[in-house]
């Protein structure tokens, strides 16, 4: 019989196996030292068993986990690869930029709001997460980083900007009339 918490747990990793496409190696290894409990010969495993690291080359995991380990991310135990109360940490903050906002805008909707971001690439996944959104939001790209779409944007979701510390990287404009991209080309 399942339980909460193992569906729980089920539910957290279909969710981050969805965002694996976008997320880098380092990334990877992160989530499953967090979320990974279960070993098989020393390498952590997924529910099934399988290691989800295995599509990497064996020099480009062992750069990379030297680098974790040298950061003080992760750490080699007895019973393998674990991920240190820092690296538990860096996680949390990486795990609360996956929250996911509602759309609330019709696509026909508009387009009257400019968005232009900088974000540092320190900050890749949540500029990834940030540009997911916008697309969600159906807003269009006019130039790298610039954005046009409807307004406003979720008071929810800009208070999340807030919180994972991105609002001093963008900003916003609101237009007198809709953008036309007709006239734009």
């Amino acid at each position: 019989m399942l339980t909460f918490s193992a569906i729980a747990k089920f539910v957290n990793i279909f969710i981050i196996i969805c965002y694996a496409y976008f997320m880098s190696l380092v990334s990877k290894i992160l989530r499953e030292l967090w979320n990974t409990s279960l070993s098989y010969k020393g390498v952590r495993v997924n529910l099934f068993g399988i290691p989800i690291l295995k599509n990497h080359s064996y020099g480009t995991m062992q750069v990379t986990l030297s680098r974790l380990r040298k950061n003080g991310i992760i750490n080699n135990g007895d019973k393998g690869w674990y991920l240190t109360s820092a690296g538990k940490k860096y996680m949390k903050i990486k795990l609360d930029s996956l929250e996911q906002f509602p759309n609330s805008f019709k696509k026909d909707a508009p387009k009257n709001l400019i968005v232009m971001f900088d974000i540092p690439e320190t900050k890749k996944a949540e500029r990834e997460w940030f540009r997911w959104h916008l697309k969600k939001f159906h807003y269009v790209m006019i130039q790298k980083s610039v954005w046009v779409g409807p307004s406003p944007l979720p008071e929810e979701f800009m208070d999340y900007i807030k919180k994972i510390k991105l609002r001093d990287t963008l900003k916003t404009f609101r237009l007198a009339r809709s953008y036309d991209f007709k006239r734009q080309n």
